[in-house]
């Protein structure tokens, strides 16, 4: 076993940038209302920085919010200012007080909590004079040689970056420090604080299950449950395995349970059934019992607090199929499947960043990416639309969600409609927002350190909306193409996996009526195809009852009478743009691999002149 540390990385990090001289003033940012697990014990973040990480070297800590005021977690005897400070109310009037502590005084702490609120980002000309003030303070505070001269220190403690004034976050004089949400070690010894009980080997375990969620939550998770509720438990599972093999023995249990407090097992066994056997040995284990509980119960609160943390931007997704109901395709299939492999088995170099579908609506992109999530066994989020009318709510949202995946690592990430997620970088009537939304998300996805972990899925059926960069290889480095089936016998394969897929009665062999079906969908998308069983099905449960078997006539009648609403060039146009963006010739249908770049541009240009505006 490594010996603990004595420190979070971060805590490290701002101490040596602080004895290099970088800075007098930091801004710490990201998880900063989590519990700091510290020689034991958990502490609040201020409490952690009070009495731990300054509290050898800081004569004078002064602790500032604008709901409590100004209090002094220690106080040098004879600082000036400690009374005006205390009973300061009003923001300025408090920064003025502890500017004259600051300034007055040597080994100095300040800690303004909440610095987003004394120090909001947002223009200058709708903020009031009270913010405006406090900014320039904060900006004055950074510069003044008395305080680099006293050795005193300023920390801003803000959750989210974009909610801080941009002109301190900017400053040259101002150091930035994430906290992180926990890490492995950090985990772990939260995990052992809440249940000292566990073995090493479930202490590890739930360290990993846990990975995204914050310290404290941890321990709310896996605090042991009363005694008395323990006991309770323990008694009616006991006496549910005596009485099993009747019918209500459950039911039996809960209220023999409550009969049976003052009783010990011998005396509940010679009570109910005196010639039984003890089924102490029979019945579950206690810890077992536990330990399956503790797991369920990590996975749906996990689910849950994630899903809250980012106010409803993501999605938690649970993959109903596999490729097992996915017709067709084999190369992608194929290519799809070594990918999952790779992430299992941990071989992260073979494993791309990012993944771009792109093809026609109606290609099944999002059903494949959803399949594939559930092939490699990854935890899988879909990326909701995170934008926001508010000045700075979209990065601060994005910067929330980027946050909380790479906490949980290994991760699929699922943008549906990239084109309309991300935006792009012609867009003038925003501020400049979407600029900076794909900038940031172009230094993550570049992350190499995420190459295994974080796997972006993107889908669209507009990749020419998509930023240039952002599909470069480093970022997206495959694109597939999805198309419409090319050949009958792709129809073919697309419907008998859609049969699975709706469980459709039919012993019908698509083969043997390819003219009057496969051959009438031949261009289709498979949603269409999927739409022409649908309706042949419900056509023989009118015909013949709701258990009825699909009939060929039904199947031909159906494809015959289908009548899909497409615009055709507008289609062409979306299948082009999907070929003309696949990483591999491989991938294609013939028709199309053989045509080389210049081909497909002239055929690009003269769709785009048509279509080019059209959605």
């Amino acid at each position: 076993m490594t010996e603990p540390r004595l420190f979070p990385p971060w805590a490290d990090d701002l101490r040596r940038r602080y004895l290099r001289g970088e800075a007098s003033m930091f801004v710490l940012h990201g998880n900063v209302f989590d519990s700091v697990v510290h020689e034991q014990r958990m502490l609040t973040l201020t409490d952690f920085l009070t009495g731990a990480l300054l509290k050898d070297s800081r004569q004078t800590i002064a602790v500032y919010n604008l709901a409590t005021g100004v209090r002094f977690a220690r106080r040098e005897a004879g600082v000036s200012g400690f009374e005006e400070a205390v009973l300061a109310i009003e923001k300025p009037k408090a920064l003025a007080s502890l500017e004259r502590v600051l300034i007055g005084g040597s080994k100095v702490a300040v800690i303004l909590e909440y610095a987003e609120a004394i120090a909001p980002a947002g223009d200058p000309a709708f903020q009031a004079d009270s913010d405006r003030a406090a900014v320039i303070t904060l900006q004055r505070w950074s510069f003044l040689p008395e305080i680099d001269r006293g050795d005193n220190l300023v920390l801003l403690v803000a959750e989210n970056l974009s909610e801080l004034s941009p002109k301190i976050v900017s400053n040259p004089k101002v150091g930035v420090v994430e906290v992180p949400m926990p890490d492995l070690e950090a985990r772990r010894s939260a995990v052992r604080l809440a249940d000292p009980r566990l073995a090493d080997k479930d202490v590890e375990r739930y360290a990993e299950a846990t990975a995204g969620l914050k310290a404290i939550q941890i321990a709310s998770i896996l605090a042991p449950s009363p005694a008395a509720e323990d006991d309770a438990r323990e008694r009616e599972t006991f006496i549910a395995s005596i009485l099993s093999g009747s019918a209500d023995a459950a039911a039996r249990a809960r209220k023999l349970g409550v009969l049976t407090v003052a009783l010990s097992r011998d005396e509940i066994r010679k009570l109910l059934a005196p010639g039984a056997p003890d089924p102490v040995a029979t019945a579950l284990d206690a810890a077992e019992r536990a330990r399956r509980e503790a797991d369920r119960l990590i996975a749906r609160r996990k689910r849950e607090i994630l899903e809250r943390e980012c106010f409803g931007l993501v999605e938690f997704v649970e993959p109903a199929y596999g490729f097992d109901v996915v017709g067709g395709m084999e190369e992608v299939k194929k290519d799809l499947l070594l990918v999952a492999e790779n992430i299992r088995e941990g071989r992260t170099s073979r494993v791309p960043m990012g993944i771009l579908f792109t093809g026609p609506m109606g290609t099944g992109k999002t059903f494949v990416a959803e399949a594939f999530a559930r092939e490699c066994g990854l935890t899988t989020i879909k990326l909701k639309n995170f934008r926001s009318k508010w000045v700075g709510a979209t990065e601060g949202n994005l910067e929330k969600i980027l946050t909380v995946i790479k906490a949980i690592g290994q991760v699929v990430v699922i943008i549906d409609e990239g084109d309309r997620a991300f935006g792009n970088t012609d867009s003038e009537g925003d501020g400049g927002t979407s600029s900076r939304v794909i900038a940031r998300i172009k230094e993550f996805m570049s992350d190499t350190s995420n190459r295994g972990r974080i796997l972006f899925l993107v889908m669209t059926n507009r990749p020419d909306k998509l930023d240039v960069d952002l599909k470069r290889a480093g970022r997206l480095d495959r694109k597939i193409p999805f198309l419409y089936s090319q050949t009958p016998e792709e129809v073919e394969q697309v419907a008998r996996a859609l049969v699975r897929k709706n469980r459709i009665v039919t012993a019908v062999d698509f083969a043997s009526i390819r003219d009057t079906f496969s051959s009438k969908l031949v261009g289709y998308s498979n949603a269409d195809v999927e739409a022409v069983l649908l309706m042949a099905n419900d056509d023989a449960a009118r015909a013949n009852g709701g258990a009825a078997s699909v009939t060929a006539e039904h199947l031909a009648r159906a494809a015959a009478d289908y009548f899909p609403s497409r615009d055709a060039e507008l289609l062409d146009y979306m299948e082009l743009l999907a070929v003309f963006e696949s990483s591999s010739r491989r991938l294609l249908p013939a028709k199309y691999a053989s045509m080389t770049s210049e081909e497909l541009d002239v055929r690009l240009r003269a769709l785009r002149a048509v279509v080019g505006n059209r959605r």
